[in-house]
C-alpha cells in the first residue's frame, strides 16, 4: 500500500489526474474516507486526467453522474445515502463495477464485503487479494476487474493522508 500526504487540494486534485492520464477502461477505483476528506477532489482530478469537459460534482442526490466526452467515460458513484449492498444492487449500482471506462466510488466501505476495518470508516482498506486470486462474495470484490482502494484521512485544513492499493494492471 502506498501513502502520500498531500499538502492542499490541488496537490489531491494532481494526483487524481496523473490516475486519469494512465486509466484504462474497466478501472474501479474504491474511495473511502470521511466528509471533507477530499474524495471528490481526487475525482475531479481523475476526470481533468481522462479530458473529461465538463465540471465534476458530488453526485450525493443522483447516486450516479456519467461524463462523456474525455479519452474514457467516467462513472462518479457516490453511496453516502445508502445503507446496505442490497440497497446498491436494487438501486442498479453493480453493472458499473464493469465499466466502460472509469468508475469512481465515493463511500465505498458501504458497499460491504471484504472490506477490513481499523477503526472509523476513514481507516478502511481491502486486501491485496482483489487484484488476483481469490474474491469475497462482495459485489465490489467479486466483479471489479481491476480495483484500487483509496483510503483519505485530514490531517489538517488543507493536508490529507492518501493510503491506496496498486492498480493491479
Amino acid at each position: 500500500m502506498a501513502t502520500l500526504i498531500s499538502h492542499s487540494p490541488e496537490e489531491t486534485e494532481a494526483l487524481g489526474e496523473s490516475w486519469g492520464r494512465a486509466a484504462e477502461s474497466g478501472w474501479v477505483i474504491a474511495l473511502c474516507g470521511d466528509l471533507g476528506a477530499g474524495k471528490t477532489q481526487l475525482v475531479q482530478g481523475l476526470a481533468r486526467g481522462l479530458s473529461i469537459p465538463m465540471r465534476v460534482h458530488s453526485p450525493t442526490f443522483a447516486l450516479v453522474n456519467v461524463y462523456t466526452g474525455g479519452r474514457l467515460t467516467l462513472f462518479h458513484l457516490d453511496l453516502y445515502r445508502l445503507d446496505t449492498p442490497e440497497q446498491m444492487l436494487a438501486a442498479g449500482l453493480e453493472e458499473y463495477l464493469r465499466p466502460s471506462g472509469v468508475t469512481a466510488i465515493e463511500w465505498a466501505e458501504k458497499w460491504g464485503g471484504g472490506f477490513e476495518g481499523r477503526g472509523s470508516s476513514s481507516q478502511v482498506h481491502l486486501p491485496r487479494t482483489l487484484t488476483g486470486g481469490h474474491r469475497t462474495e462482495s459485489p465490489l470484490l467479486r466483479c471489479a476487474q481491476k480495483l484500487c482502494c483509496v483510503r483519505m484521512e485530514s490531517l489538517s485544513e488543507t493536508e490529507r493522508r492518501i493510503e491506496y492499493e496498486d492498480f493491479g494492471a
